[in-house]
């Protein structure tokens, strides 16, 4: 299976790609427009700042490619909030996937920090991508900023408020935590995401 990620500026890429070599897949790291529509599946993880990586995407009109394929791609993290409609951080508009407002999290007592760092579990799961978890698995997360739930929502955690933790439409899935860094649960999602075309 041909395997893209997408390659702009944006931190945590390579433990995506030492992920799924560990599955035996080797992927390809390219910001070419051509080679990303020809794989067989697209990965768009990343940490980072939203306003920075949307002016390198569009500077390289990334996002119009990213807008326009066909095939499964996977949003990670930043990659998630980089898919919606408009992001808090750097009050910037994004890729438009989802029609969603990406928030900063408001702390409401003391003990709530920002960011958000840490294992949570998932709850109401559902799409193939959720298949095979088990009851409330537990996730890892970093983030400042969350997708509010919405009609897309296939997983939801909970860190001040009820949020996204993944999102399906069409064929643009996402987890706003680190499948990567999740351990046996993280890699069935992954592996749950290269085998979609088999759940379709």
């Amino acid at each position: 299976m041909n395997v893209a990620i997408v390659k702009y500026n944006a931190g945590n890429i390579y433990s995506v790609v030492n992920a799924l070599r560990r599955m035996g897949i080797e992927p390809l790291l390219s910001d070419d427009a051509e080679q990303l529509k020809k794989a067989d599946r697209v990965l768009f993880p990343g940490q980072g700042e939203a306003r920075g990586a949307m002016e390198y995407l569009k500077a390289r009109r990334l996002d119009e490619v990213i807008r326009d394929l066909k095939q499964p791609v996977f949003g990670i993290c930043v990659g998630q909030q980089l898919l919606c409609k408009h992001s808090e951080e750097g009050d910037v508009d994004c890729i438009g996937i989802f029609d969603a407002e990406v928030k900063r999290f408001q702390p409401k007592n003391h003990e709530d920090k920002v960011p958000c760092m840490g294992w949570q579990n998932l709850s109401n799961l559902k799409s193939p991508l959720m298949e095979g978890l088990g009851e409330n698995p537990y996730v890892y997360f970093v983030h400042s900023y969350y997708v509010p739930v919405c009609e897309e929502t296939i997983a939801t955690a909970d860190y001040i408020l009820p949020y996204s933790a993944s999102m399906h439409k069409d064929n643009f899935y996402t987890c706003q935590f680190h499948p990567e860094k999740s351990g046996k649960v993280g890699e069935q999602i992954l592996k749950n995401f290269l085998e979609l075309n088999c759940k379709l």
